[in-house]
């Protein structure tokens, strides 16, 4: 059995100095140790491929799952690419720096912990995870602009070639679910996704109103469903760890530098989740 650890991290957001500092300074302790990235690495291309290319160089093996961030199509990237195709291309772009991404085989962690299948996901949001009150899309949107809560994704991620972000959704959700549904069924899993997999985590928003871009309710029964060991995710800025149904989810991100700066402590990253503390 390998003596590595499974470690995570998320939201690097390395377009800020004192994130890329923080990002160059993670390191593995043993030459085992996977990291796996649970999205919003940055808005550019260029900055996506020098994180991962650093993390790469480090780590015996890195996973990567897309966040909002990474699809954005922004004015100063010289990558304009939007939607599946800008997808397609950063998919592309790990492979050929050797990161796994969620349309690559799921690798299997063999260290303590293990055997367990590490599932990268790329589900996005539906607009379901809805203030109270809201029976519909529009008016979930209706009370979200009203409490001047509005995503920016609204204006910069864009669903091409479907009609909308929750069509889009709805097919990543069909593809990635057929997907896991061909693990093998005594393999436990660690499921990553930049979005949380179910509600709860989203219940300790500022803004109650941004949980609409937060998810789906087509994951609620996944982490049982597919076995899962552990859920990783990010995209809330809110670090944690809670548990539900015997399953425990850990928010791994590092959030904006007046976000973590704000706390006690600094960041403790990457977050172990399988393998030893030793």
């Amino acid at each position: 059995m390998a003596a590595g650890r499974l470690l995570a991290v998320s939201d690097l957001h390395v377009r800020y100095d004192e994130n890329r500092k923080i990002v160059d300074g993670l390191r593995p302790q043993t030459d085992d140790d996977w990291l796996l990235v649970a999205g919003d690495v940055s808005e550019t291309v260029e900055d996506i491929e020098w994180t991962l290319r650093l993390l790469r160089d480090r780590f015996a093996h890195v996973v990567w799952a897309p966040g909002n961030h990474e699809l954005w199509t922004t004015p100063g990237d010289a990558v304009q690419l939007r939607g599946e195709q800008r997808y397609a291309h950063l998919v592309e772009l790990c492979r050929q720096l050797g990161v796994t991404t969620p349309e690559d085989p799921y690798p299997v962690w063999e260290g303590e912990g293990g055997p367990v299948a590490i599932a990268p996901l790329f589900l996005l949001y539906d607009y379901t995870f809805r203030p109270a009150g809201a029976r519909t899309h529009q008016e979930a949107m209706r009370l979200a602009e009203e409490a001047g809560v509005v995503c920016t994704d609204e204006f910069y991620l864009h669903p091409d070639p479907y009609p909308s972000r929750q069509a889009w959704c709805r097919a990543r959700v069909r593809a990635t679910e057929a997907r896991l549904d061909g693990i093998p069924p005594e393999l436990p899993t660690v499921l990553v996704n930049h979005f949380p997999l179910v509600r709860e985590p989203t219940r300790v928003l500022r803004y109650p109103e941004f949980a609409l871009w937060c998810g789906t309710e087509a994951t609620d029964d996944w982490p049982v469903r597919f076995r899962a060991a552990a859920v990783v995710y990010g995209h809330l800025h809110i670090p944690r760890l809670i548990v539900r149904d015997g399953v425990p989810h850990h928010e791994v991100s590092l959030g904006y530098p007046r976000e973590w700066t704000s706390r006690s402590a600094p960041p403790t990253l990457p977050v172990r989740i399988l393998g030893t503390t030793r």
